[in-house]
């Protein structure tokens, strides 16, 4: 990243850059440096030009982009025009003497951590938008921002255009949160809504999602639940006060789920989306991603497409619900700079009075909650078991009962639910039980002479106030 050699900054930008340094902090404008200018940093550079003058009047003051560090510096020249220094070396924009704010729009987990903590070091703000960046390197970056007394905003590492950061820290801070799940995924809700829709496989899903633009070359980080894992680390942390516990996040993506079971899962009156969950018990908290059933009347059941939507519990204000795109140029512009003017406002404001940017100062978190292991999670599931006949089917619900499974209901697939020579297939729904009993029962079922071969398990979550 970035090996071009250095250029420096041209003189007469230079000069530009300085001859606003004598004006008061409050009145003249927030120097911004970027690094980056593809997706996210085109984005910004665009929406600040475009609504400069609303953003001015929310901030109190200007902000201006005054230099750019890319690797291509003839296409960032194209994006910003002339009036805004160039460079090919980040570190440049991370140590200049004349910017307030680094904006990091880069990506990455390397070279990125440095660049925010030298930039840092040299009392300046930082805002990114780079989520797996504060997934594993969080902890040292927050550390750093409290120890040189400057901002580290991210709204934009979460679901973009859904401004969920600031309503868990800001907007909630009255409530014990006790949970925190949703669509934070817009890739893997795409081919999920297309499993769905159009009755495609995955592998035909994903191909039209690499098409659209909507997945990557590599997919591997959406479809794996890596980057949705990333997200509900961010949120649990905000939402309970807890350092970033990305390391301990148990993570299930949906490369192995089959078009079968979005099929059944409709049968029974469910649809299959890939969650982030946070919870908070007394024993712990749940971190986790994996696709779940959603009754097919829950308002999460109805984010389809590439859209995201997330839903918080509070003990006052019970259960609100926050949608809207969690990917764009744009979008993520849109959270940028809200975070722009948020530092923006802090001219004369202490440290120690700025909202904290876990949403709980230092001596408040809790280093102490645990995340629990998956074998405490204790959820509803579905049990999907091929069986030889169809007649099989009590067999298989005394068998669970007797391993302590708690079964709500036992029902065959239906002819409209199942592929041609797919065999006779029951389904199972259970009440919540811990998932060391549902895998036991599972290894054990698998024995079982009606059975006819794998067996699968998903969770089902009902996400009741």
């Amino acid at each position: 990243m970035y090996r071009d050699p250095v250029q420096s900054l041209a003189p007469q930008q230079h000069d530009r850059i300085a001859s606003t340094m004598a004006m008061p902090a409050a009145t003249r404008p927030l120097r911004v440096g970027l690094i980056g200018i593809g997706t996210v940093g085109a984005g910004t550079f665009r929406v600040l030009a475009r609504n400069q003058a609303t953003i001015a009047g929310r901030a109190g003051r200007g902000i201006e982009v005054v230099v750019v560090a890319a690797r291509n510096l003839a296409r960032a020249a194209g994006v910003v025009g002339t009036g805004v220094a160039l460079t090919n070396d980040p570190m440049q924009v991370a140590t200049h003497p004349e910017v307030d704010v680094v904006v990091e729009a880069a990506g990455g987990t390397g070279p990125a951590r440095e660049w925010l903590l030298a930039a840092m070091a040299a009392g300046k703000h930082v805002v990114t938008a780079n989520k797996a960046l504060l997934a594993v390197h969080g902890n040292e970056l927050f550390a750093a921002a409290r120890q040189h007394g400057v901002a580290l905003a991210y709204e934009g590492a979460v679901a973009v255009s859904i401004p969920i950061i600031k309503a868990l820290r800001e907007g909630l801070t009255a409530n014990r949160i006790e949970w925190v799940a949703g669509i934070i995924n817009g890739t893997t809700n795409f081919i999920l809504s297309k499993m769905r829709d159009e009755d495609l496989g995955f592998a035909e899903a994903l191909e039209q999602a690499q098409a659209l633009g909507y997945a990557e070359a590599d997919p591997a980080f959406d479809i794996e639940g890596v980057d949705a894992a990333h997200k509900i680390t961010l949120l649990a942390a905000n939402a309970f006060g807890t350092p970033v516990r990305f390391a301990d996040a148990q993570v299930e993506g949906i490369t192995a789920l089959q078009g079968l079971d979005v099929a059944c899962a409709e049968q029974l009156g469910y649809r299959i989306k890939l969650l982030g969950v946070a919870r908070k018990r007394n024993d712990g908290m749940e971190l986790r991603v994996q696709p779940a059933l959603v009754p097919a009347t829950h308002l999460l059941a109805h984010v389809n497409g590439s859209m995201n939507g997330i839903l918080v519990k509070g003990d006052a204000a019970g259960v609100t619900m926050y949608y809207g795109a969690g990917a764009g140029s744009e979008q993520t512009a849109s959270a940028v700079i809200a975070d722009l003017v948020d530092v923006a406002r802090l001219d004369g404001t202490h440290a120690a009075q700025r909202v904290p940017h876990l949403g709980f100062h230092a001596h408040a978190v809790d280093e102490h909650l645990t995340v629990l292991p998956r074998a405490a999670v204790h959820t509803r599931h579905y049990l999907r078991v091929p069986v030889h006949l169809a007649q099989d089917i009590e067999a298989v619900g005394a068998w669970l009962a007797a391993q302590h499974v708690p079964v709500v209901q036992v029902a065959l697939a239906t002819e409209k639910s199942l592929p041609p020579g797919s065999g006779a297939q029951v389904l199972v729904l259970t009440d919540a039980v811990a998932q060391a009993t549902v895998d036991l029962a599972v290894h054990a079922l698998a024995a079982h002479p009606a059975v006819a071969g794998a067996v699968t398990t998903l969770r089902v979550e009902t996400l009741d106030a």
